[in-house]
C-alpha cells in the first residue's frame, strides 16, 4: 500500500487522517529505525497538527526514541534544525499547501532531505505488517522541547545574503503569510534585512480564512491589488509550511513561478560561471535556454521536492526548483525553502540595481496553461494507459519520466497524476499563448472524457 505521495503523506482530517492512522504510521517509524535513534518532531498551524504531532511524540518514545519537539515552524526551519538538535530523523505534520481539511506527515533525513523513496518503502511496508514497537519502562525516550528554531533558522538565512547592503536600499514589500507558519520566521525577516513592509493574514490560523493555502494567481487576489494601492516594490506570499514563495511586482502582476525559477537559474548559473541545475520536467523550457546560454546545463526528473533534492545532492547543482514557487538553494540547504526564496530575491536585486520587473523583462517569453480534472486514484492507471498511446502518435519527441510529455512544434503538453490530491495535473507549454490553452483545454476534456468512460458500466464489467 502506497503511503507517500510526491512529498510525504496527505490525507483528509476525520475520514483517513486519524488518531488511529497517524498512531500506526509513528509506530512504523519507530519500528523502522534502531532503538535510542534522536527524532526531531515539528508542526505547521494546521488546526490538528498540535494534537497529532503529539501522537507522533508519545508513540516514538515509547518505542524507546528520544524525542525533541521543534514546534510550529515552516517545514524548512525544520529541516534546517536537525543536525543542531543532533536528530538522525525529523517528521513533519504537515500538509503544506493542500486545503484546510486535509493533514499530513512528511519525513525527514538527518542531512535535512526528505527520505528517499526507498525508505518510504520500509515504513510502507511495517504499516502494511501492523508492526510497531515498545520497549520496556526503563528504555522509554525523552520528550523535550526546543525553541530555538525560529532563531537558529533566521540567522541561517541572513548568513547567505549582503545583510548590510539590502538594509541600505530600505526594500518595501508587501508579505501574505496566507495564516500558515511563515508568520512565525518571514516578519522578522524583512525586519532584520531593514525592509519597510506590511502583512496580510499574518496571524496562524488553520482554517486559512484569508484564502486557500495554496499561494495560486486566484486565491492572491488580495495581494496583487494591494502591491500598486500600497506602492510597494513587490509582493510576496507563502503556502502553508512555507516551503514555497510567489510573488507579485510592483505593478501588481502575478508572477509565474517558472519566470521567477528561470531569473534565479540563470542568476546562480553565472554566479558560478556554469553549473547544474535540476528541475522537474513541468519547468518551463525558458530554464534551458537561461542556463545553456550561460554555459551551464540542465537535468530533468520526476516531479517533487525529494527528486529534485536527492538529484541534487548527487551531482553537485548550483540551484534547482518547481515551477510551483519552491526553489532550492544547495549554499544553504537541500530543501524548498520559502523564506530562504525570499531573502535570495533581494540580495539579487541589491545587486543588480533594479526592480524585480526589470530584472524579468529580458527573460524567454514563453506561456504555461495549468489545469487539474478529478480522477478515482483507482483509475489512473488505466487513464495513463490509455493517453500514453494517444499522445504519442505523430510526436515529435515523448518523454515518460513523470506521466506522459509529448513536445509538438514550439511547445509541449504535460499529464501526470497528482502525487498528493485525486486529479490529474495537465501543464501546456508555448511561445503563443492561444496554443498552449488549446493544448491544455483539449487534454482536459480528453481525460474527462476517459474518466467518465471508465466510471460508466460498460467501464466497470
Amino acid at each position: 500500500m502506497r503511503l507517500f505521495g510526491t512529498n510525504g503523506i496527505r490525507e483528509v482530517v476525520g475520514e483517513r487522517m486519524t488518531a488511529p492512522f497517524v498512531t500506526s504510521i509513528a509506530a512504523a517509524i519507530g519500528r523502522a529505525y534502531p532503538v535510542g535513534v534522536p527524532v526531531a518532531v515539528g508542526w505547521d498551524g494546521r488546526t490538528s497538527s498540535p494534537a497529532f504531532a503529539r501522537l507522533v511524540s508519545g508513540t516514538l518514545a515509547a518505542a524507546g526514541h528520544s524525542v525533541v519537539e521543534l514546534g510550529l515552524l515552516p517545514t524548512p526551519a525544520i529541516q534546517y534544525s536537525l543536525r543542531s538538535v543532533g536528530a538522525q530523523l525529523g517528521v513533519v505534520i504537515t500538509a503544506s499547501h493542500n486545503p484546510p481539511e486535509y493533514n499530513g506527515i512528511k519525513c525527514i533525513g538527518a542531512d535535512g532531505l526528505e527520505l528517499p523513496r526507498i525508505d518510504e518503502e520500509r515504513i510502507e511496508a511495517a504499516v502494511d505488517a501492523g508492526e510497531g514497537r515498545s520497549v520496556s519502562y526503563d528504555r522509554v525516550g525523552e520528550i523535550r522541547s526546543d525553541d530555538h528554531g525560529a532563531e537558529r533558522y533566521l540567522h541561517g538565512i541572513l548568513s547567505m545574503v549582503r545583510r548590510d547592503a539590502i538594509i541600505q536600499k530600505h526594500f518595501r514589500v508587501l508579505l501574505d503569510c496566507g495564516n500558515g507558519a511563515s508568520a512565525q520566521t518571514s516578519p522578522s525577516l524583512l525586519r532584520r534585512l531593514g525592509c519597510r513592509f506590511t502583512t496580510l493574514n499574518g496571524q496562524v490560523d488553520g482554517t486559512f480564512p484569508g484564502h486557500l493555502s495554496e499561494p495560486t494567481e486566484q486565491n492572491l487576489q488580495e495581494l496583487v491589488r494591494s502591491v500598486p494601492a500600497l506602492a510597494v516594490e513587490f509582493g510576496v506570499a507563502h503556502d502553508g509550511d512555507a516551503d514555497r514563495a510567489v510573488f507579485v511586482d510592483g505593478r501588481g502582476h502575478y508572477v509565474p513561478g517558472e519566470r521567477i525559477l528561470t531569473w534565479f537559474a540563470r542568476e546562480y548559473v553565472r554566479r558560478h560561471r556554469g553549473g547544474l541545475v535540476v528541475i522537474p520536467v513541468t519547468a518551463s523550457q525558458s530554464v534551458e535556454e537561461v542556463v545553456e546560454a550561460e554555459g551551464g546545463h540542465v537535468l530533468y526528473t520526476r516531479v517533487g521536492s525529494p527528486s529534485i533534492t536527492h538529484a541534487m545532492q548527487e551531482r553537485g547543482a548550483v540551484f534547482g526548483g518547481e515551477d510551483n514557487g519552491g526553489y532550492v538553494f544547495p549554499q544553504f540547504q537541500l530543501a524548498r525553502d520559502g523564506a530562504m526564496t525570499l531573502a535570495a530575491a533581494l540580495d539579487l536585486l541589491t545587486q543588480l540595481g533594479t526592480t524585480l520587473e526589470e530584472a524579468l523583462r529580458d527573460l524567454p517569453q514563453y506561456h504555461v496553461s495549468k489545469e487539474k480534472v478529478p480522477c478515482p486514484v483507482a483509475l489512473r492507471d488505466e487513464v495513463m494507459a490509455r493517453l500514453t498511446v494517444e499522445l504519442g502518435q505523430g510526436a515529435e519527441r515523448v518523454v515518460t519520466l513523470d506521466g506522459i510529455k509529448v513536445y509538438q512544434g514550439r511547445g509541449w503538453v504535460l499529464v501526470r497524476p497528482s502525487g498528493t490530491e485525486a486529479f490529474f495535473r495537465i501543464f501546456s507549454e508555448d511561445r503563443d499563448p492561444d496554443a498552449a490553452r488549446r493544448r491544455a483545454t483539449g487534454l482536459v476534456a480528453r481525460v474527462t472524457s476517459i474518466v467518465a468512460e471508465l466510471e460508466g458500466p460498460a467501464g466497470r464489467s
